[in-house]
């Protein structure tokens, strides 16, 4: 089935279509109109004189709308068509579709067309399982209206169809007796509009978003230009590059997140189709890694974040005093608590990063009201590392599942089942304690101490900050370390043993610091080794460990995000070419994706494959995904803030040529960095004087 995503900027919708247009919902293929976690169309499908549309062309000029040109009938069909249809569709707080007939021949055409409609209401959560509902489906025509329904208790969603032309509409449809003279065209618009209904029959959002602007096409692509036009622009030799950049920007305005808890703000969903929602982790990388290009979404995920912080102990949501949330889902499932996540804190890796986020966003703006307004915050997120990630009492973050029936197994970024492994595949004992834990709360107590000792006026706090990360640095490169490989292992189990597959979480350590200087060099050469580095980018596991599969989610694929972090960590050590290989291979991907880095992608060796294989059930856009070709950017320029100015470093692949980054937002107001290197691919430009952009910040 060929998937179109259209996604709203800032209601919370997206819609997954076949090639022409029609939603036929299928557990292979999920497609459907949805809104804050629930299918409001399950079927939409278009017929003219009872026979089904096949694509000519389409057209997608923006991630809100799409165009469909269509004829009847099977492809051979196609020689002289005397009709053809064009499907207007669009998402600007609802679902809207402008259907348009055109008859080319001489003669006039009495038409039928028919729109089938129905929902089954499932949740996105479980979209591509199949699900009998529990509830009760419910269809009526009312004042011209199509209404499909489901209510089980006091949990009601209900979708609305109306037509600006008369139609006849009964439980399954609208239909339309059309009559076009000679060369003429029929046109009607259908709105659809999905309801969260309040027990009283009323819409939940129009009472969290009173007297907000309504938003249309027009306004939409208002924001989406004001939002272009904030970011810096990027000019480079090398056209994937270019590409990518703007695929990259236009897809996290798409994949703004607009909460109901706060409604005014936008922060990165995850990615679609099946993340569709707030998730603390892909919000937090996602921020840092557009850091220099889009900051207000640091500081909308740190304020999110903050308020649905951890305040009890709760078994069933995997929460505890301190955490930040994994994920908040609002579908049906989590309203009868038949899954945790409203919201759910089953991850150990989001609490430490928070803080990483926090002082990172500052060092970037300079905007310390917002440190001192979240110090109590990141005060509990640095006290959960100790009090309750520190299941064994031995100085690490460790991970257990409190939830044992619905709660993740896996609690780190790589949290597919057979993830964290042995050599031999043997999975580990649980709790587990994966070597990037160690390195997030490692980089939170350092940056923790910065803000305590520069903002918070507690330098004792920051000295025992700091004293904690030299023990636990020193610590975990003892136990950590694998002797006879010379890496890091993937974790430690239960027992204390290492569990010694090597895997790209290693790269991990490197931006957080842990790694000693003395083996950061081997820890390069692993990762830019033929059993890690695929030639498009490092693999999550490598090639020859036990469970090893080139399309395994975290078990051998390529994750964009992943080696976005790892190029990252391979600068902050020096190593720039290395650094500039996986960049370089990551952004050579993004050409045979149209410039959209999927969430992950084959882990095969380049020389046996023309292009990156799909995996195919990759989040696209994804959001981790989407930034992760700004934190190239930056880690290729060398862009460090210190104090009130921006240091440039370039570090280019001579295929990159030259890039210049203008209007660069920051403390420092709006700068530009520039990079480039000779036909030697020697540098040329090591800029760390920068000239001010006429635009203000």
């Amino acid at each position: 089935m060929k998937t179109d995503l259209i996604r709203i900027l800032d209601g919370n919708i997206f819609v997954l279509s076949d090639g022409c247009g029609d939603l036929e919902a299928k557990p292979t293929a999920p497609s459907g109109f949805y809104s804050f976690d629930t299918r409001f169309l399950s079927l939409w499908r278009l017929t003219l004189n009872g026979e089904r549309l096949s694509p000519l062309a389409r057209d997608d000029p923006s991630y809100f709308e799409v165009r469909f040109f269509l004829v009847p009938g099977a492809p051979t069909h196609y020689v002289d068509a005397k009709v053809s249809v064009i499907r207007e569709r669009s998402v600007a707080g609802s679902f809207e579709e402008q259907l348009t007939v055109l008859n080319h021949s001489g003669e006039p055409a009495e038409i039928t067309v028919h729109v089938e409609a129905d929902s089954d209401f499932v949740p996105l959560i479980v979209a591509a399982q199949g699900r009998t509902p529990k509830g009760r489906l419910y269809r009526r025509v009312e004042n011209g209206r199509l209404h499909l329904g489901y209510q089980r208790d006091a949990f009601r969603r209900e979708t609305v169809i109306s037509s600006t032309e008369p139609a006849q509409v009964d439980e399954r449809g609208l239909t339309y007796q059309t009559r076009i003279e000679p060369h003429g065209q029929w046109s009607t618009t259908l709105h659809v509009r999905g309801l969260v209904l309040r027990p009283d029959g009323e819409d939940v959002r129009e009472h969290v978003y009173p007297g907000r602007r309504r938003r249309d096409r027009s306004r939409l692509e208002w924001n989406l230009q004001q939002w272009l036009g904030a970011a810096p622009q990027l000019i480079c030799a090398w056209e994937p590059l270019e590409r990518t950049y703007r695929r990259t920007m236009v897809d996290l305005a798409a994949l703004g997140y607009s909460p109901l808890t706060l409604p005014a703000e936008t922060l990165p969903a995850a990615g679609l189709p099946w993340s569709a929602t707030i998730a603390g982790r892909e919000a937090i990388f996602t921020s840092l890694q557009a850091l220099p290009f889009a900051p207000g979404l640091a500081l909308a995920t740190l304020h999110m974040l903050g308020i649905d912080q951890g305040a009890v102990l709760d078994d069933f949501r995997d929460e505890e005093p301190g955490k930040i949330l994994r994920e908040f889902r609002y579908g049906e499932l989590v309203a009868f608590e038949e899954r945790p996540q409203a919201p759910y804190y089953g991850a150990a890796d989001t609490t430490p990063l928070y803080v990483t986020l926090l002082d990172e966003y500052e060092r970037w703006t300079g905007d310390a009201d917002t440190v001192r307004e979240f110090e109590d915050e990141a005060r509990a997120a640095l006290h959960w590392i100790d009090e309750y990630g520190d299941i064994m009492g031995d100085g690490y973050v460790w991970y257990q599942r409190r939830n044992e029936r619905t709660g993740l197994e896996n609690q780190c970024w790589k949290e597919s089942p057979n993830a964290i492994s042995f050599r031999d595949g043997r999975l580990a004992g649980l709790p587990r304690a994966t070597c990037e834990l160690q390195g997030y709360a490692y980089d939170a107590k350092i940056r923790g101490a910065r803000l305590a000792r520069q903002f918070w006026n507690d330098p004792d706090y920051a000295d025992r900050l700091e004293r904690e990360a030299a023990e636990l640095k020193q610590r975990f490169n003892r136990d950590f370390w694998v002797t006879d490989g010379e890496y890091y292992a993937l974790a430690l189990d239960g027992d204390g043993h290492q569990v010694d597959a090597l895997s790209s979480n290693i790269g991990h350590l490197l931006w957080s610091g842990i790694v000693e200087e003395s083996r950061a060099a081997r820890i390069a050469a692993h990762l830019l080794g033929p059993r890690l580095f695929s030639g498009w980018g490092v693999r999550t596991l490598a090639e020859g460990e036990g469970r090893y599969n080139p399309l395994g989610y975290h078990v051998g694929t390529v994750w964009p995000s992943d080696n976005s972090l790892i190029a990252w960590g391979l600068r902050r050590y020096g190593f720039t070419c290395e650094a500039g290989r996986i960049a370089e291979g990551i952004i050579d991907a993004s050409h045979h994706f149209q410039g959209r880095l999927p969430e992950a992608f084959g882990g095969f060796d380049r020389e046996l494959t023309r292009g990156p294989v799909p995996y195919p059930t990759a989040n696209s856009p994804q959001s981790e995904a989407t930034g992760a070709p700004l934190l190239l950017v930056r880690t290729l320029l060398g862009l460090e803030p210190c104090g009130d100015d921006l240091v440039v470093g370039p570090a280019l692949p001579e295929r990159f040529g030259r890039i210049e980054l203008l209007d660069i937002p920051g403390r420092w107001g709006r700068v530009d960095a520039i990079g480039s290197v000779d036909r030697r691919g020697e540098e040329t430009d090591r800029q760390t004087s920068l000239a001010t952009s006429p635009r203000e910040a």
